[in-house]
C-alpha cells in the first residue's frame, strides 16, 4: 500500500500562506530534503487553488508524476486527473495501486479532508523561522484528535525545522 504524506512548508506561526496567498516566504536556497523526497514518490494530489496557482509560476510543475486535482469547480486541468467527487473512495483505490508514495500538495480544504478521512500517513513539515501573523492556517476543521509518531527532525542552517511524523 503507497503512502500519502503531507508535506508543507508552514511558518512557526501555524500559517501556510501569508493573508493573500503568498509564499514567497519559503525559502529556496538549499535542497531540504526534496530530492530524497522526489526520489521516494511518483503522485501528487493538489487542491484546485494549489494547482492553479502553481500552473500560473510554473507551467507544468512536477512534469514526472502522476497528478490529481480535488476540485468541484474545476472542469479542465492540462497533465491531471481531477477528481470532483467520492474523495474518499478515490484516494483509497489510489493508494492501492502500485506505485511509490504519494504527495499531498495542499491547500488547507483539502488537508481537513484527508485528515478528516483518516488518508495521511506521514506530515513532513518544514517550520520556517518567521511569524506571519496571518495568512491560512496548516490545520483546520479537524474532527479528532490524531495521534502522530515523530520519526524524525532535522534542523538546518537557515533554522529551518524539519519534523516528520507517522499518523499513528
Amino acid at each position: 500500500m503507497r503512502n500519502v504524506i503531507l508535506n508543507l512548508t508552514v511558518s512557526l506561526d501555524g500559517f501556510i500562506e501569508g493573508p493573500n496567498g503568498e509564499y514567497d516566504w519559503c525559502f529556496t536556497d538549499q535542497d531540504y530534503g526534496m530530492s530524497e523526497f522526489f526520489q521516494k514518490t511518483d503522485t501528487i494530489f493538489f487542491g484546485r487553488k494549489s494547482y492553479e496557482l502553481l500552473m500560473q509560476t510554473e507551467g507544468n510543475p512536477f512534469p514526472e508524476m502522476t497528478k490529481y486535482v480535488f476540485s468541484r469547480t474545476l472542469h479542465q486541468a492540462v497533465g491531471a486527473t481531477i477528481i470532483s467527487d467520492n474523495l474518499e473512495k478515490m484516494v483509497r483505490e489510489i493508494k492501492s495501486q502500485n506505485g511509490k508514495d504519494i504527495w499531498l500538495f495542499g491547500g488547507a480544504n483539502l488537508l481537513t479532508d484527508f485528515m478528516n478521512y483518516g488518508l495521511v500517513d506521514e506530515l513532513m513539515i518544514s517550520i520556517h523561522p518567521l511569524l506571519l501573523g496571518r495568512g491560512t492556517p496548516l490545520f483546520i476543521n479537524i474532527n479528532d484528535r490524531i495521534p502522530l509518531e515523530l520519526k524524525d527532525s532535522q534542523t538546518f542552517s537557515t533554522g529551518l525545522v524539519q519534523l516528520r511524523y507517522q499518523v499513528s
